[in-house]
């Protein structure tokens, strides 16, 4: 009896671990420490923990990846919550399956110093601005919440130069800077930026970065365990944001540079703590929104647009 037990142990022992699932995960830009819990992830070996074997590939055009997810070449995608309404009404197959960062980042960025002391002041004045439709019913929003509207001022696409042009004075304002950025970049260059909040100027609150997976051959376990995994990095993020730093600063020496340490600061409040958790209320809300500016045709339900992949 004793033989057999131990040859029986040995046996097990002598079997190949589980192979880990790979998965494809594509961000919506260059790495930058917006992408904080999926580098502390991979480095600290959390996906490895959850059996999976994650390859992350940075894109140069904010657009590509849902259309990529949608067409079944990745599993899963990073994209903002605002444009993931639009794309499910132009019929792409895209659920939220999880959130990166629960609050927006986007704002409307004036010169601290400059004649801009409040939206209102935009009267007459050159506002410039990257990707049309939903920036363009963000700034109608925050106009209309100050007794402007579009009509009143000048739009101006300077493609991503948002806070070049505004510091070289082409645009009195810019919309789209994202707050932990462009308020760095221009300080650093010794310039002060002021940001107007987009959440306090009438619009909706909403997610600024989410998970987007495709409706139709999503793996529901295998989507929340890289949810798990990127969780248990947040945590740590939190608990120790300058150990994390060096974590993530030490993938790439294109991370460590001022703009990126002072980002990292800004950043970690804006985490999702519970990457799963759907508010079903901010889904609606904006969705009634879009529909509201015109953007939409009707409102979907929340159900096609976000789920929770860990609900039974």
């Amino acid at each position: 009896m004793k033989l057999t037990l131990i040859s029986t142990a040995m046996l097990l022992l002598a079997q190949p671990a589980t192979a880990a699932d790979d998965m494809t995960l594509l961000l919506d830009w260059f790495v930058n420490p917006d992408h904080g819990p999926i580098i502390v992830a991979e480095e600290m070996g959390y996906f490895a923990d959850q059996d999976l074997n994650v390859e992350v590939i940075a894109t140069a055009d904010p657009s590509d990846p849902p259309k990529m997810v949608a067409a079944g070449q990745a599993d899963l995608a990073i994209s903002y919550q605002p444009q993931l309404h639009l794309q499910i009404h132009e019929g792409l197959p895209l659920r939220r399956v999880g959130t990166l960062i629960a609050t927006p980042l986007n704002c409307l960025l004036v010169l601290a110093d400059g004649p801009i002391k409040s939206p209102a002041d935009l009267a007459g004045k050159k506002v410039g601005f990257s990707v049309g439709g939903v920036e363009e019913a963000v700034l109608d929003t925050i106009l209309r919440n100050n007794g402007l509207t579009l009509d009143d001022i000048e739009l101006v696409n300077v493609n991503w130069s948002l806070s070049p042009s505004l510091m070289s004075g082409q645009v009195d304002a810019v919309i789209g800077a994202f707050r932990n950025f462009e308020l760095n970049q221009m300080e650093i260059e010794g310039i002060d930026g002021n940001c107007f909040f987009v959440e306090e100027e009438g619009l909706p609150a909403y997610d600024e970065l989410i998970y987007v997976a495709n409706a139709d051959t999503m793996d529901k376990d295998m989507i929340a365990r890289f949810l798990a995994a990127t969780e248990k990095a947040t945590q740590y993020i939190v608990n120790h944001p300058e150990e994390s730093w060096e974590v993530f600063a030490a993938t790439s020496a294109e991370l460590q540079d001022e703009l990126n340490a002072r980002a990292w600061i800004d950043t970690v409040p804006r985490f999702a703590l519970r990457p799963t958790a759907m508010d079903v209320g901010r889904y609606a809300a904006f969705e009634a929104f879009l529909n509201e500016a015109g953007l939409i045709p009707n409102q979907n339900p929340v159900s096609q647009i976000a789920i929770d992949v860990t609900a039974k």
